[in-house]
């Protein structure tokens, strides 16, 4: 068909008028797309230009990222390392391979090994993180090299959740379950040691300790009415909780112990985390998850800096901030647990606003004291987010290695 004839096959076809309409509208949306692609890639550059390390530089380019599939000779050294990694041994093969692969998503795996490995490994993953990415780091490693992955935002390599695992379970065996569900949407690029152990405890209403330590949870505390609270001060901050009528306050410096707790208030079950690390609380219904009775513990894993949040009864990692689980049972039915409101204010102020409202016992119920600064002032200057894990305590718990 040549162009006479197609313009008159389209004049029968189309009235006049509407043609024109939308020839126009056709010509503002290709002109609009136009406009669109270099304001994106703008907004792109600028959001990059604007990301600034702690010493208010600009980040360094990210590198280069292939989506090929690693080598046969990577795959042996990596799997050789991970065999070595369960002698205690530094899987120093592994790191020259991964350093001369050219495959900038496993900078994400160096960056554990140098969580965990000990002080003279240093250097040599150093080393390999700078010629696999092709950027120096400064002083401070660990900072730097968490702060570049997550300004990149490189991908994940190929059989990440296995090469972390087989590193993980070295420090935690029971974190198993955490890593067995190969369809879990964990996001395994962001978790991090948070130097303590797993709370698998089934049952935290003695204020039994856990044996290698823990973040305790406290199930089903003991209250006090309003009237004796006194011992809590007025302008120290509570997490107030209204349920069918019924409140409760939870004082922070006893939340920054424990960072979770499982009560019983208005005829329902919650859970409450507490990230102290975020500065954030919140709370589930537990108690109408059909198939399943959660009983929430911290795991001792974080999620960029946001603690990794699960149920001990189904090993089913929860997420914190939505109540969506993200693994094992739970996430395969589909659960997200119902949220309620969390009110953050002081306890004079809660109290004047519920005057029948009562209060965690000031020894927990369990026979313990609880400084009113647990954190000595740590978080005073605010939440602590990115990689806050490596001020968490948990370089001081570093292996040493053959």
């Amino acid at each position: 068909m040549n162009i006479t004839a197609f313009g008159q096959c389209i004049a029968r076809s189309i009235h006049p008028i509407r043609l024109v309409r939308r020839l126009c509208k056709r010509s503002l949306v290709l002109l609009a797309s136009a406009m669109l692609i270099p304001m994106v890639a703008l907004a792109q550059t600028a959001t990059s230009a604007a990301l600034l390390d702690k010493n208010r530089q600009a980040f360094p380019p990210a590198p280069a990222v292939t989506a090929q599939p690693h080598s046969a000779a990577l795959k042996k050294a990596l799997t050789q390392g991970s065999q070595g990694l369960k002698k205690f041994q530094y899987p120093s093969a592994a790191v020259r391979a991964i350093a001369n692969s050219g495959d900038a998503r496993l900078a994400w795996y160096l960056f554990d090994l140098l969580r965990v490995t000990g002080q003279e490994h240093e250097p040599d993953l150093v080393s390999a993180f700078e010629k696999l990415t092709g950027a120096a780091l400064p002083a401070n490693p660990y900072t730097a090299m968490g702060d570049r992955l997550l300004a990149w935002n490189l991908p994940a390599p190929p059989g990440y959740r296995e090469l972390k695992r087989d590193l993980f379970l070295l420090i935690e065996p029971r974190w198993a379950a955490f890593f067995a569900d190969a369809d879990s949407i964990i996001d395994w690029r962001l978790v991090g040691w948070g130097g303590v152990y797993i709370d698998d405890r089934p049952d935290a209403t003695s204020g039994q300790i856990c044996p290698r330590g823990c973040i305790p949870a406290l199930d089903q505390p003991k209250v006090t009415p309003a009237s004796e609270g006194d011992w809590y001060p007025k302008d120290a901050i509570v997490f107030g909780l209204v349920i069918n009528g019924q409140a409760r306050a939870y004082p922070k410096h006893m939340m920054e112990i424990h960072e979770m707790v499982n009560d019983t208030l208005g005829g329902r079950q919650i859970g409450m985390p507490y990230c102290t690390l975020c500065l954030s609380a919140q709370a589930y219904f537990t108690d109408q998850v059909p198939g399943f009775k959660p009983l929430l513990r911290t795991s001792g894993l974080l999620s960029r800096s946001n603690k990794l949040m699960y149920d001990v009864r189904s090993g089913s990692v929860i997420d914190t901030f939505t109540g969506q689980a993200r693994s094992g049972a739970m996430r395969k039915a589909g659960v997200t647990l119902a949220q309620t409101t969390v009110v953050v204010t002081t306890w004079g102020a809660w109290r004047a606003a519920h005057p029948s409202t009562t209060l965690l016992a000031q020894d927990g119920g369990i026979g313990r004291n609880y400084p009113l600064n647990p954190l000595r002032g740590r978080d005073d200057q605010g939440p602590i987010f990115l990689w806050g894990m490596l001020i968490h305590g948990c370089l001081c718990m570093r292996w040493c290695w053959l």
